[in-house]
């Protein structure tokens, strides 16, 4: 069954669809959408790390993200402005990226599977990779959801529960790493915050608790996976814009139902 490349692009869609809707339900709650994009923004940093040292892929990208999460926190401790730091870091990433995979000896590249994905391309082992990375970002996000919902709503009130929330913003940015390493062939470097963050606003006007807004929003993403790719073969356009287009539609619908209901 694995040998037909739409099962395996399918796939590959719903596990990132899975990994990626609890997750975006997070970065709509905390207001982190702009450091979704910055940490994307560093994963083409990584594929040129990743190409320079003959590693993986997903290794370079992981480690290159981690640190720009981990930079974006220093940072903002020392008192400058987030949104200042993460235009900062999110650009420059992108830039430094896109100027060091031209200087890695031997190695000539299609950017744009980097950047927008390259779905249809997915190959056995790399849905290996997807469903392990999204399987330990499942078990991670149900393991801490009580932690990471109470450090979400109110630090002062994790701090009274006995949580660190700052422990739970770093398991967080942990899954979101982890996210962005294994969505880049899928959708890549530049739609990888769409997937997290539009199924998650388009799940928020149908939901009535913050585990129902989960549950929606995967099976949203599921939902745009599934039409991006379908869209994709029956009007021949690029895969993994398509499955964000898709998602847009879903979005508009899910606002639409709710201006109607008043």
């Amino acid at each position: 069954m694995l040998d037909d490349f739409l099962i395996r692009a399918a796939l590959a869609g719903l596990g990132l669809a899975i990994a990626a809707a609890p997750l975006g339900c997070f970065v709509a709650w905390r207001r982190m959408a702009y450091f979704g994009d910055a940490t994307a923004h560093a994963a083409i940093l990584g594929v040129a790390l990743s190409l320079a040292l003959s590693l993986p892929v997903v290794v370079g990208t992981l480690a290159v993200v981690l640190v720009m999460a981990a930079l974006v926190y220093a940072l903002s401790e020392r008192g400058l402005a987030m949104d200042t730091v993460l235009g900062v870091l999110a650009h420059s990433a992108l830039a430094f990226g896109l100027v060091a995979v031209t200087f890695v000896p031997g190695v000539r590249l299609d950017l744009s599977a980097y950047l927008f994905g390259d779905i249809l391309a997915v190959s056995k082992s790399d849905l290996a990779v997807i469903w392990t990375g999204a399987a330990a970002v499942v078990a991670l996000v149900v393991w801490r959801w009580q932690a990471l919902l109470t450090a979400t709503v109110s630090p002062d009130l994790a701090w009274a529960s006995g949580l660190d929330p700052r422990r739970e913003s770093r398991i967080l940015t942990l899954a979101l790493a982890v996210v962005v390493a294994v969505a880049i062939k899928v959708v890549g470097a530049l739609l990888v915050s769409a997937m997290l963050l539009i199924p998650a606003a388009a799940a928020r006007p149908l939901a009535r608790s913050p585990e129902s807004m989960a549950v929606i929003a995967a099976a949203i993403a599921v939902l745009a996976a599934l039409g991006g790719l379908w869209g994709a073969f029956l009007f021949d356009t690029p895969a993994g814009p398509s499955m964000v287009c898709a998602a847009a539609v879903i979005f508009a619908a899910t606002t639409l139902v709710q201006r109607l209901r008043g």
